[in-house]
């Protein structure tokens, strides 16, 4: 089954953003579900320390196994990676269990509704983003809310969307939409 988003390489690559197609992506969706009317975009980082570009990956696609106090969580983790040198890796064309519960804009649906970025970042004081990824993370915002005509507002940090047991990303998504909505107004 081939799900609905398969228009996410083309709306990146056509905003300039290098992109790397993950194997088997077009029929990857959580469950087998595909996502429903999408209305934004939610932004993550992965919690994880590493100097590699996208170590996460594997993690992306096949989810989270139990450890400590975390439950499992099966794969899809997001639809798109992005690495530390700004490149989008397509993992998922179809729903991506990224969100959990939570609301921004009246929309409670994360998983079905808003497309789940995973940027490779450890979120930690001391871990920079590096400025070709913060660039590359606005640019591609932009151009998905452009694609499916909404404007910033509806992009969001998982920490605003799920406030009391979400902080990421790190960074101040205030700043990070007002980027976008210049990117957006081409400015």
């Amino acid at each position: 089954m081939t799900f609905s988003l398969t228009w996410l390489p083309k709306v990146l690559t056509d905003a300039g953003l290098k992109v790397a197609e993950v194997p088997g992506w077009q029929d990857r969706g959580a469950g087998g579900a595909d996502v429903g009317q999408t209305l934004g975009v939610l932004c993550h980082h992965t919690g994880i320390r590493s100097k590699l570009n996208m170590p996460t990956l594997n993690a992306l696609i096949n989810g989270r196994a139990a450890e400590k106090n975390l439950t499992a969580i099966p794969g899809p983790l997001a639809q798109l990676g992005l690495g530390r040198d700004g490149t989008f890796f397509v993992v998922a064309a179809g729903r991506a269990n990224h969100a959990g519960t939570g609301m921004w804009q009246g929309i409670t649906s994360g998983n079905t509704h808003f497309i789940g970025i995973e940027a490779e970042n450890s979120g930690d004081d001391d871990d920079p983003w590096p400025q070709v990824q913060l660039d590359a993370y606005q640019r591609g915002v932009a151009a998905i809310l452009k694609h499916i005509g909404q404007p910033a507002i509806f992009c969001a940090g998982h920490k605003e969307y799920a406030p009391k047991r979400k902080d990421d990303p790190s960074f101040d998504m205030v700043t990070f939409r007002a980027a976008v909505e210049k990117i957006l107004s081409g400015v």
